[in-house]
C-alpha cells in the first residue's frame, strides 16, 4: 500500500503505523509495505529509492541491504532491541539509526509482572480446569518480600523493578554496562550484584532483559537452570535466543523450576517442541511491548525524527555519533 504517490522518502517494511506516522505521510512521501521484509530481493529493490527504512524486529538491516540501498540515509527501528540492525555497518557508512529506546519499557514491565503472577498463582490452568467443570482450589504461591532478578537492568529492567516494588520485593540485578552507583538504577531500588551466578542463585523470580548477542545466545542453558533456586520462577521478555528451550523443558519436567513463561522464543512463530508437554509454562508472542500507549510513543519518536532529519535537522533518538544526514552517503 503506498501513502503518496511520487518518489519514496520512507518505506515502512513491517507492522509499524500510528497517528503519528498519519502525520508524517503529510510532510514526506511514504510507502507501506508491511510485509516486504518477507522478500529479501524484492526488499533490496525497493530500498534502492528511499531515503529512510522503518523496520521492526523482523527485517535484517545488514551490510548487504544497506549495500544495495546506496540512497538510504536513515533506518528507523520501532521499538528497542537492535539486533537485527548492523549498527555498526550503518555508521560507517553515514547511515543515521534511530530507535525508540524505553518507548515501551512500562508495557514490558506489566507483562513481566503479569506472567510471573500467572505462573505463581496457576491462572492459566486455572482458567483452562474451569472452562471444563473442575474446581480444582489447589494453593498458589505469594510473590510479596520475594527476591527478585533481572539479568539486564536497561530501561525494562528498571520499570519492572520500579512496578515490582509494591511486592516488598528485593530486586538485584546484573548487567555488564551498568553500575551500581548509577541514579536511575539507585532510585529504583536495584542491589546490583557483582556477578550474574549471584542473582541467578538468590532469585525467586528471575526475568530475562537480555539482547541476542554472542554473548548471551544460549546463555540460558542446563547449567545456568540448575543454578537457580528449586521452585523459582522465570520469565523471559528479552530475546528468545538466550535460552535453550529444550534444558529448560527438562527442568521443568523434573521439577526443578517452578515455572517458566515465554514472550520470545528462538523460532518465532515457533514449531512444536518438548516445552510444548511441560509443566506450568505460559507463552504469549512477543507482545510485551506491544500496547496501544506503547505504540503510539514509538511512531511518535520515530516520526519526529524522520521530519526532523529529512528537513535538515537533528535526530533526538540516534543510536551512535551521527545524528544528521551527511550530503551523501559514506
Amino acid at each position: 500500500m503506498v501513502i503518496a504517490d511520487g518518489p519514496t522518502e520512507v518505506l515502512v517494511v513491517e507492522d509499524v503505523w500510528g497517528p503519528a506516522f498519519d502525520r508524517l505521510a503529510e510532510t514526506v512521501t511514504v510507502s507501506y509495505q508491511p510485509d516486504l521484509w518477507r522478500d529479501r530481493d524484492r526488499l533490496g529493490t525497493e530500498a534502492a529509492g528511499a531515503r529512510a527504512v522503518v523496520v521492526r524486529n523482523r527485517t535484517q538491516v545488514d551490510a548487504a541491504l544497506l549495500d544495495a540501498a546506496p540512497n538510504v540515509q536513515v533506518v528507523a527501528r520501532a521499538g528497542a532491541g537492535l539486533d537485527n540492525v548492523d549498527v555498526e555497518a550503518a555508521i560507517a557508512r553515514g547511515v543515521v539509526v534511530v530507535a525508540a529506546r524505553g518507548a515501551n519499557a512500562t508495557s514490558v514491565a506489566e507483562l513481566t509482572l503479569g506472567l510471573a503472577l500467572a505462573l505463581a498463582r496457576g491462572i492459566v490452568g486455572h482458567d483452562r480446569a474451569v472452562r471444563h467443570g473442575r474446581w480444582d482450589r489447589t494453593a498458589g504461591r505469594e510473590l510479596g518480600g520475594c527476591t527478585w532478578g533481572l539479568l539486564g537492568v536497561g530501561a525494562t529492567g528498571l520499570a519492572v523493578a520500579r512496578l515490582v516494588s509494591c511486592l516488598d520485593a528485593r530486586v538485584v540485578g546484573y548487567d555488564v554496562a551498568v553500575k551500581g552507583g548509577d541514579d536511575a538504577v539507585r532510585s529504583a531500588g536495584v542491589q546490583m550484584a557483582s556477578s550474574m551466578e549471584e542473582v541467578v542463585a538468590s532469585a525467586d523470580v528471575l526475568s530475562v532483559h537480555l539482547p541476542a548477542t554472542a554473548q548471551t545466545r544460549g546463555l540460558v542453558d542446563a547449567d545456568f537452570l540448575a543454578r537457580m533456586r528449586p521452585g523459582s520462577l522465570l520469565v523471559n521478555v528479552g530475546r528468545g535466543e538466550v535460552m535453550d528451550e529444550a534444558a529448560l523443558a527438562d527442568a521443568l519436567q523434573r521439577g526443578h523450576l517452578g515455572g517458566a513463561a515465554l514472550d520470545v522464543r528462538t523460532e518465532e512463530p515457533p514449531s512444536a517442541g518438548p516445552l510444548d508437554d511441560a509443566p506450568n509454562v505460559v507463552f504469549t508472542p512477543h507482545v510485551a511491548g506491544i500496547t496501544l500507549e506503547a505504540q503510539a510513543r514509538v511512531t511518535g519518536m520515530l516520526a519526529e525524527d524522520l521530519i526532523a532529519l529529512l528537513r535538515g535537522g537533528e535526530a533526538r533518538h540516534a543510536v551512535g555519533p551521527v545524528t544528521r544526514l551527511a550530503a551523501t552517503r559514506a
